[in-house]
């Protein structure tokens, strides 16, 4: 997890608002898709993993739509 933001930090930024928005919110969504597989694989709470896997469905979507935004900004 801290690795994960550790990565946010060192990410250089292109001076494009709205390509560094896409680009950053796309590493802390697959963060939040990391931790996510994580609890389904080690946690035991039921409540708990169904919020991941409900987290999982969102966060692939929304990685998807900014891999599509930043597919046209090339």
């Amino acid at each position: 997890m801290m690795m994960g933001m550790e990565d946010m930090q060192k990410m250089p930024m292109s001076g494009d608002t709205d390509k560094d928005f896409a680009m950053m919110m796309k590493v802390h969504h697959q963060q939040a898709l990391n931790m996510a597989e994580m609890q389904l694989k080690n946690g035991k709470s039921p409540e708990m993993k169904a919020m991941a896997k409900q987290i999982i469905v969102a966060q692939k979507k929304e990685i998807a739509q900014f891999d599509k935004w930043l597919a046209k900004q090339k």
